[in-house]
């Protein structure tokens, strides 16, 4: 723990902590876990500030916060996925807020390059394969495309927000003319079009429709944490691999959030992101969802330390995103559904 996360521990913990212990915080989040009511619950009880949360799909959302204007009683914004946040970031909806704790707390590579959001959790993209029929699976992104593969690869649609940014990733770390070529390859070696969502594409390896399947990781630790359906009673038929080791290292996908422009709660909303970067908020996200904490030094979920120890790629996000237009162009082009 960093003395600026101890600093802020201490504020939450201490009698004299609640210097905005009145009033409220409201808070428009995407995130759908019901773990995350001890984040809230705790929060409250630890500064005394209400959370109203209005909850709802982040697209539905960011353009709730753009209708209502100056009017928004928004005051932060928290979505899964670099590309919505910068979205958000995009359509004016954040403002740019100052924070030794957060500067303290999170990595430079997971937050934007003018301070307007921060990740809390991350989750891995990944390559699965079936352990009985692939002896050598992709090392790394780019064998997804090797002709080797043909017919072996599920992986969900272009409009999936974490494609989007694996994407991105790959041109901000391989250039435009790589990029191109690895999607036009991807589709081709596909073994079915795109449908569902990450656990659908591990249950393809279940079912045999794939042998090969790219999902974040948090979607396999839970399966191995507790029961799901069509994929937890043949966890062990799956092997995972960290892509691209002796390269960029595996890519990270962030949860996040940000202060809304024009948030009447703007001090209450910088103390809740502070929170978020506690850590004992930062364990609430490991333990309950099976992400990995953006905080170095937190200690990780039993089934999250059970994938291993790996390499991430440590390429700014806020670089990345900058990437994702051109991204959703090559898609299109390539014809990826």
């Amino acid at each position: 723990m960093t003395m600026k996360t101890m600093t802020l521990a201490a504020l939450l913990l201490s009698s004299a902590a609640p210097a905005f212990a009145e009033g409220e915080l409201n808070l428009y989040s995407s995130r759908h876990y019901d773990t995350d009511e001890r984040l809230y619950s705790d929060f409250e009880e630890a500064t005394g500030v209400t959370i109203n949360r209005i909850e709802g799909k982040a697209d539905e959302l960011a353009a709730r916060i753009e209708a209502e204007g100056v009017n928004s009683p928004a005051d932060v914004f928290i979505t899964v996925d670099t590309s919505r946040l910068e979205r958000a970031k995009d359509a004016g909806l954040l403002q740019a807020i100052e924070s030794d704790v957060l500067e303290a707390a999170i990595p430079a590579n997971l937050q934007d390059t003018d301070n307007q959001w921060f990740g809390f959790s991350q989750r891995s993209r990944v390559i699965f394969y079936d352990k009985a029929d692939v002896a050598n699976p992709p090392q790394t992104y780019l064998d997804l495309a090797d002709p080797a593969y043909a017919g072996l690869v599920c992986i969900r649609s272009s409009t999936n927000t974490y494609n989007q940014t694996l994407l991105a990733s790959i041109i901000e770390n391989h250039g435009e003319e790589v990029a191109r070529e690895w999607a036009q390859g991807v589709v081709n070696n596909m073994a079915r079009s795109p449908q569902g969502g990450d656990t659908d594409q591990l249950r393809g390896i279940v079912s045999g429709e794939c042998e090969i399947s790219v999902s974040n990781t948090y979607y396999f630790a839970r399966a191995i944490r507790k029961d799901v359906d069509g994929l937890s009673d043949s966890i062990d038929m799956i092997g995972l691999q960290w892509p691209s080791q002796d390269a960029e290292g595996a890519h990270m996908n962030l949860s996040g959030a940000g202060v809304v422009a024009n948030s009447p709660n703007r001090e209450n909303a910088i103390l809740f992101l502070e929170y978020l970067a506690s850590d004992q908020a930062q364990q609430y996200f490991s333990n309950g969802n099976d992400e990995y904490p953006t905080v170095e030094g937190v200690e990780l979920s039993e089934a999250v330390a059970s994938l291993g120890e790996f390499n991430a790629d440590d390429v700014s996000l806020s670089a990345v995103a900058k990437q994702l237009p051109l991204a959703l162009t090559i898609f299109n082009d390539v014809g990826w559904e």
